[in-house]
């Protein structure tokens, strides 16, 4: 069933081209949206088993903003990498790699949720960049969240689609049932359309990975680390948009997160969880203007 996005006329009114780029053996499908002498630009990091359109309502209220959304590898419409694990390390040199061949070396960069890892280790690592920005920062080990008995659960399904032969783990890892749960577990807004489109966005791009072995890789790096393990030596400015319902980093944790950075501004947006990007966009986006905004020149 399709569902048409709430902001699609907004989007419509932004300039948006496909492009691509081999980036670690990743033929990397990125989108470039805005207008191309923008003052800001912003390179885009999305969160697991997500890509490009996750990120889009943000992008619709910010009109003035150059972004470049890429698909990471293995999901959407980039191919994995080659020789390079799926892991933080391997999605940070990716990341890195990808700002330089795009020849972006101001962009700022913004992660969300999974990609609040990647952009953090990337910074670490050496790529540069006068600001970050993390939606829904993954603060603490996605194994310690606040709700335990669900993370086995999920640990338990990722290890089972391992195990199974491949083309068992692939169909279960793209079970209707599945994605459906994960979804509603989720979603906060009690806005009946809302939800209705939110649902349909996860059951249309949640699926589209390259491998069942890609999208493993994958879950067991977002469980590996988390943003708290870079934050002490990210030096440039730092946004951190935290969720007051957010099921899988509490508030508590973000706070703990701002004050491990040397410079970061917390933004909590009250009745939100994890899906700020769906249910929110303007709030985030009014975060993101208030602080490039504030940047140095």
């Amino acid at each position: 069933m399709t569902v048409e996005s709430p902001f699609a006329a907004q989007l419509n009114e932004i300039p948006v081209e496909k492009r691509e780029v081999v980036v670690l053996g990743s033929t990397t499908r990125y989108w470039v949206y805005g207008d191309p002498n923008s003052e800001t630009t912003i390179v885009v990091s999305h969160g697991y088993r997500g890509e490009h359109h996750g990120l889009e309502p943000v992008i619709a209220q910010l009109p003035h903003v150059r972004f470049i959304s890429p698909d990471l590898p293995g999901f959407g419409e980039s191919t994995p990498l080659v020789g390079t694990a799926h892991d933080i390390n391997g999605y940070a040199a990716w990341l890195t790699a990808f700002v330089a061949a795009v020849n972006a070396p101001h962009a700022l960069i913004l992660g969300h949720s999974f990609g609040t890892i990647i952009s953090s280790a990337a910074l670490v690592a050496g790529l540069e960049t006068p600001a970050l920005i993390l939606i829904n920062p993954i603060a603490i080990s996605g194994l310690k969240g606040p709700h335990p008995i669900a993370t086995r659960i999920t640990v338990a399904y990722y290890r089972l689609a391992a195990l199974l032969p491949e083309k068992l783990g692939f169909a279960l890892l793209k079970n209707w049932l599945i994605v459906q749960f994960m979804s509603s577990s989720l979603v906060k807004t009690k806005d009946k359309a809302r939800r209705r489109w939110i649902h349909a966005e996860h059951h249309t791009y949640f699926n589209r990975f390259a491998s069942r072995d890609v999208v493993v890789e994958a879950f067991l790096a977002s469980i590996s680390t988390d943003v708290s393990a870079f934050a002490s030596r990210i030096g440039v400015p730092t946004l951190l948009v935290a969720a007051e319902l957010d099921d899988i980093t509490p508030v508590a944790a973000q706070h703990d997160l701002q004050d491990t950075f040397p410079h970061a501004a917390l933004r909590v947006l009250p009745g939100v969880g994890h899906l700020i990007h769906y249910e929110v966009p303007a709030a985030a986006a009014s975060a993101v203007s208030e602080f490039v905004a504030s940047l140095p020149r």
